[in-house]
């Protein structure tokens, strides 16, 4: 469906269902299935979650709000965004989320090509080892090929611009709609299964139970961090996503729900990779390995093990490409609007260079390992540069934005859908906009560079 607006035909999502679906899926995404059971686990298990979810209150959900205020109100790319709410250079921040934007899907290509790699497997059968040594020794030897990792990291880039190709409504919405509630029907199952386990009620115990001794200023920003990067802001894609909606979608109502749901799918993740890894003896602090080394071991030890096993990289793969399809909307709709280059046309560009800089990022683990940046290699140095650096400088630069620079009667209208009155709640997020975000996520920038 298109509406008209200020720059012509614009397509918009069709439905609320469409807009909740986009928006969870780019917040979705790996970090929920192996980055957030660990942190929790490790820190004090629902001790750690309160701070998690006090954060996602008073920073992600106002930081969310910004970008989609920021979205709605100019139905503009990130880069548009900001050059039509102020004359200043503020544009420089959008510029730097399209750059965040290209260097994580290039990293984040791989890691979901290994993905595909494993589902393969899976389904094969050939993920099928004795111990958990082996499965160490299967992906690592994967992983440092020379040509196996790029094949799926260009097969995965491949699928992703097969649903990009198709725009907005016929593309990203349908793929969504379709995506995340598959998604959830496959966490519930996996809950299910796992709950069923013997020493379920132990990998709970090491969620949930709130050790409050734990708590340190390094927990706080690590919870702090879990709550700004779990829900992709600092990128734009929140942005450029809000420039679909509807004028009839109330933000503050969806700000709210998207948050909820993606810290649902954090807490499904947790109860779904605790149970089995209490009931299998393995280690709960293996980190990203768990889901190559340490989860396809525990399924090899379940009845129907390959089932199990290729359902859960599947739902990774879904993970995945919810997540990329956002991130890659960033630069596609920056390159229609601000050059003036067909979708068509600009999703190519977009995906030729994700597919080269991938390429490089796979190849970085075996051929060009030697190959540094800064003493990093080529993987790790786009994952530093986009995680530590450019998206928490984007976060705090859209709050301090919003918050601060922006037309308060912009911003009320977008908040209150042009309402004589105000919320009560409006001068609270106005309040952490100014002052809490900002303090809270150069905070987490200092800590993440290794400042404090």
């Amino acid at each position: 469906m298109n509406k008209n607006n200020n720059n012509g035909q614009r397509a918009l999502f069709t439905t609320k269902i469409g807009v909740i679906a986009t928006t969870v899926g780019s917040a979705v995404g790996l970090g929920n299935i192996w980055r957030f059971p660990y942190e929790a686990g490790s820190n004090g298990g629902g001790a750690f979650m309160l701070c998690y979810i006090l954060f996602i209150f008073i920073i992600g959900i106002p930081v969310l709000c910004a970008e989609f205020i920021m979205g709605r109100g100019t139905r503009s790319n990130i880069f548009g965004a900001y050059r039509k709410l102020s004359a200043g250079k503020w544009y420089i921040a959008g510029f730097m989320g399209i750059v965040a934007s290209i260097t994580i899907i290039s990293f984040y290509s791989v890691v979901a090509g290994w993905i595909c790699e494993y589902f393969v497997r899976s389904v094969s059968g050939e993920l099928n080892m004795a111990t958990s040594v082996e499965y160490h020794k299967a992906f690592e030897e994967f992983s440092t090929g020379n040509w196996h990792p790029v094949i799926w990291t260009l097969v995965f880039l491949a699928l992703n611009f097969l649903i990009l190709i198709r725009g907005v409504t016929k593309g990203i919405e349908r793929m969504s709609n379709i995506l995340m509630p598959l998604l959830f029907l496959l966490l519930v199952v996996f809950c299910i299964n796992s709950l069923s386990l013997d020493r379920a009620a132990e990998g709970l115990a090491f969620l949930f139970h709130p050790d409050f001794s734990k708590i340190t200023p390094q927990v706080l920003l690590s919870a702090m961090g879990q709550a700004f990067f779990s829900l992709s802001l600092g990128l734009g894609c929140m942005t450029t996503y809000a420039s679909y909606f509807s004028r009839d979608t109330r933000l503050g109502r969806a700000a709210v729900t998207t948050a909820g749901l993606d810290t649902l799918v954090a807490i499904l993740a947790g109860v779904i990779v605790f149970p089995a890894v209490f009931s299998f003896g393995m280690s709960p602090q293996a980190g990203p390995t768990l889901v190559f080394e340490v989860l396809p071991a525990i399924f090899h030890s379940l009845p129907g093990g390959v089932v199990w096993s290729s359902l859960f990289f599947f739902l990774l793969i879904l993970a995945s490409l919810t997540s990329t399809i956002s991130m890659s909307e960033i630069s596609i709709v920056f390159m229609v609007e601000e050059l003036k280059i067909k979708r068509r046309t600009a999703t190519f560009v977009n995906t030729a260079i994700a597919m080269i800089l991938g390429s490089l990022c796979a190849l970085s683990f075996g051929v060009l390992d030697n190959m540094t940046i800064f003493g990093m290699t080529i993987f790790n140095f786009f994952d530093y540069l986009s995680s530590n650096i450019l998206l928490p400088i984007g976060g705090m630069i859209a709050a301090i934005f919003v918050g601060w620079v922006a037309d308060k009667r912009f911003v009320k209208a977008q908040m209150t859908d042009n309402a004589d009155s105000t919320p009560r709640l409006f001068p609270l997020l106005v309040f952490c906009l100014r002052f809490i975000a900002p303090v809270g996520i150069a905070l987490v920038f200092l800590n993440s560079i290794g400042i404090i």
